[in-house]
């Protein structure tokens, strides 16, 4: 039935119930580029104080823009002045009190978050720069995803003793249909038999959150603090989770898609290329077996020209050989495991 458009019985405009949490959706985007063999993460400054570093974000505003992606582009061009190339959509990052604010008890924050790929220059960092944005290696937020000079320090010194205390406080029971927490060390650090995975960046990332090691478990109550210094840099938010996330997908992405080119200059040499991989990956790799596997992948092509840039011996230039985009489903490098 429809409701009587007599003035005595119009409908009133719905009140929100008391205790109504309002949902606003929001924007994040972990910005990826490769400086000096280094991945880096654009981070920005924010504006409520804090002095961590968090990822571009902006609310998704409907009334101005049509999609999801084209609010972000505009709200990272307005926070950083940066043009982003390559974006793809990660996930919805809502956890409860994910994004608290001051004030804002009653607004719940949902993030989609994204990966984008961008190149970089002296103008870019010089906008950058004014935009108060900055580069940050991604190792320094999580320093134990690494491996390029071999299994971190840090792994066996501080992060295995802190998660055997932490095994000793759970149950054999406990999370019904989850593995266990010996279990779960095992399989994301590479213990015992299981091999080290470079994709499970995130599920490592949730381990050392659910153990207290990370600072933001501690900053949002999730767990007391303890002892052992927090390892590598906390940021605001969930915003390292996002980063996570981001790595996650984007050293499993290189493996079956070109993405990589997104992040060299136009003409590059082969030893250029495998430091980019190397950085993304966190892998070494042996350089004869990277030079066959990128021949056989037919990803590249000569240029026909040399560059003396590397310092020693003139070095062939090369270039993504893009006809391989129409030749073949699933064009990638597939270093690593899996």
């Amino acid at each position: 039935m429809r409701p009587s458009s007599s003035p005595r019985c119009r409908s009133l405009p719905s009140m929100p119930a008391e205790g109504t949490v309002t949902v606003e959706i929001g924007l994040n985007a972990a910005i990826v580029a490769v400086t000096s063999r280094s991945p880096r993460i654009l981070a920005v400054s924010d504006e409520h104080g804090d002095s961590r570093d968090g990822l571009p974000f902006g609310p998704f505003d409907p009334a101005r823009h049509r999609t999801f992606e084209t609010s972000l582009r505009a709200s990272v061009e307005q926070q950083t002045a940066l043009d982003l190339g390559y974006i793809e959509q990660l996930y919805t990052f809502g956890d409860q009190g994910r994004h608290r604010l001051a004030g804002e008890s009653s607004t719940h924050m949902v993030s989609v978050g994204y990966l984008a790929l961008t190149r970089t220059d002296a103008e870019n960092n010089a906008r950058l720069a004014e935009a108060g944005a900055h580069w940050r290696d991604w190792y320094s937020y999580l320093p134990w995803e690494d491996w390029r000079q071999g299994r971190p320090v840090l792994i066996d010194q501080l992060i295995l003793p802190a998660l055997r205390q932490w095994e000793k406080g759970g149950h054999q029971d406990e999370r019904m249909g989850l593995p266990q927490r010996r279990t779960r060390t095992r399989l994301a650090f590479g213990l015992d038999d299981f091999p080290w995975d470079e994709e499970r960046v995130l599920e490592r990332y949730e381990l050392l959150y659910e153990a207290g090691l990370v600072g933001e478990a501690v900053i949002d109550g999730r767990a007391a603090a303890t002892d052992t210094s927090p390892v590598g840099l906390a940021m605001r938010h969930d915003h390292r989770r996002i980063v996570a996330t981001a790595i996650a997908r984007l050293r499993g992405k290189i493996k079956y898609r070109p993405v990589i080119f997104e992040l060299m200059p136009p003409e590059f040499t082969l030893t250029e290329l495998q430091a980019t991989v190397e950085a993304i990956s966190g892998r070494h790799l042996h350089k004869q077996n990277f030079r066959r596997l990128v021949e056989g992948a037919e990803l590249v092509e000569p240029t026909g020209m040399l560059t003396a840039a590397t310092g020693g011996r003139p070095a062939a230039l090369f270039r993504f050989r893009r006809q391989i985009l129409d030749e073949r489903p699933a064009p990638g490098l597939k270093v690593g495991g899996r």
